[in-house]
């Protein structure tokens, strides 16, 4: 197998038959919740695929949300964080989303027409927020080229055709995942039911998209990323818990290091399916709820990185029985964003010492948390068949190349790194460089 051709991204938007495999063919999807993709033509070179996605509750909804750390924060990003402030996470009706320009260091112009989707999607929800002095219950996102004016025209034009076309069903949900995407090569949409200790004869669903395949590198969440759910959580209670659900999934991702102008991710609980209220992140349907959320959050951007540019690896990085969880995430981080380990697995070069290397440097690593005779590192095959030992309390093993070179010819790898100073373990998930990426951002420069 081709380890670039069969991950790039056609351009007639075709799913790659290499990531067929990701995508959904049914779903279980929370109740209350209608969804919708409409081409409008954020971009003139897009003249059929649907670019603008509407998400919307029958019901007020709890909110929470995460965004980018990047100084440079686009206008959906401001205009979404100050209706959140301003509801105390309380009463969003909805979410829309263009793809196609980020709406990213647009000056005033630009909040002016993240405002404005907001206000039209309002409208058509005949919200009260449609009253001057009332807060929007619309969260905004944009995704794209940074440093251009959106139409904003044809997204106003196009959001009641969009409202028009809300649906509850998996064909809708999957259209919708569609829409959001710009460089990615398969639409990123995952669906699950769970029940919780104080209502167990209740099921639940939670439902969640994301996008993303480059400029990967959170700070908070992952370009865009949003999560339902008709479980009943009080807005006290979804913040913490989507805080904890990033910092393991969506934090711990990366494709090149580089963190975007726009992440967002954000969470929406309406209850519609009755229960018991989980007020409290700490009470037993909380921390049951945590364990769900995580868990979920992990395995939707996971598919960030198996839908990076150029990517011919997967690779979950874990870092154990470190001091600290902090500290053992700073040092898979590390790992994770090193160009000489991702171009070394993409070359399925067994070059244990880039790995440690990568240990070594590692930020904000507290005294004493890494001792090079402490230190082992492995490579461990996903089929279950014994670990490659490289490292071993800091001796180099005899490493048989035969065996190193059939496991990195495989698409998933786990590098495991023992640090011998602690309990605590982190991971991170992250993919390689080839050439498919270096050539991917060339292009990127003249499109």
């Amino acid at each position: 197998m081709s380890q670039s051709r069969s991950y790039s991204a056609p351009l007639d938007s075709s799913i790659p038959i290499a990531k067929q495999k990701y995508v959904p063919t049914s779903g279980t999807y929370p109740k209350g919740f209608s969804v919708s993709g409409t081409h409008v033509g954020v971009k003139a070179s897009n003249t059929r695929f649907p670019d603008l996605a509407l998400i919307s509750s029958s019901t007020p909804c709890s909110a929470a949300a995460v965004f980018t750390k990047n100084k440079f924060q686009a206008a959906p990003v401001t205009v979404s964080r100050s209706t959140l402030q301003s509801r105390g996470g309380e009463g969003i009706r909805a979410v829309v989303i263009n793809a196609g320009c980020a709406n990213a260091v647009t000056g005033k112009g630009g909040l002016d027409d993240a405002q404005a989707m907001a206000s039209a999607v309002d409208a058509c929800l005949s919200s009260p927020s449609s009253a001057p002095s009332s807060p929007s219950s619309t969260l905004v996102m944009s995704t794209g080229v940074i440093g251009q004016r959106l139409p904003i025209q044809k997204i106003l034009h196009g959001i009641p055709t969009g409202f028009s076309s809300l649906s509850s069903t998996h064909d809708s949900w999957l259209t919708t995942a569609r829409s959001i995407c710009t460089t990615d090569t398969f639409p990123k949409l995952l669906s699950t039911t769970f029940t919780l200790p104080s209502s167990p004869s209740t099921t639940y669903s939670l439902a969640g998209m994301t996008k993303g395949a480059g400029m990967i590198h959170p700070n908070m969440a992952t370009l865009l990323g949003i999560l339902a759910t008709d479980a009943p959580i009080a807005p006290s209670a979804l913040q913490p818990l989507l805080a904890h659900a990033t910092e393991r999934s969506f934090n711990a991702i990366s494709i090149d290091g580089d963190t975007s102008t726009n992440d967002t991710l954000a969470l929406l609980a309406n209850g519609a399916a009755g229960g018991t209220p989980v007020i409290d992140a700490k009470s037993e349907d909380g921390k049951a709820m945590q364990s769900i959320l995580t868990d979920f959050s992990q395995r939707l951007s996971q598919l960030v990185v198996r839908d990076g540019e150029g990517a011919t690896k997967f690779v979950h990085v874990r870092v154990c029985s470190a001091a600290s969880y902090e500290d053992a995430k700073a040092i898979a981080s590390s790992i994770a964003r090193s160009p000489l380990v991702k171009t070394a697995l993409y070359g399925k070069d067994a070059n244990w010492g880039r790995v440690l290397c990568a240990v070594g440097y590692a930020p904000g690593v507290s005294e004493g948390t890494v001792l090079p005779e402490r230190t082992s590192v492995s490579f461990v095959p996903v089929d279950g068949s014994q670990e490659l030992k490289l490292l071993v309390k800091g001796e180099p093993e005899d490493v048989d190349e035969r065996r190193a070179g059939e496991i990195l010819r495989e698409e998933d790898l786990e590098i495991r790194v023992e640090l011998g100073t602690g309990g605590e373990e982190a991971s991170y998930w992250f993919c390689d460089f080839s050439h498919e990426y270096v050539t991917s951002k060339c292009l990127s420069l003249k499109s």
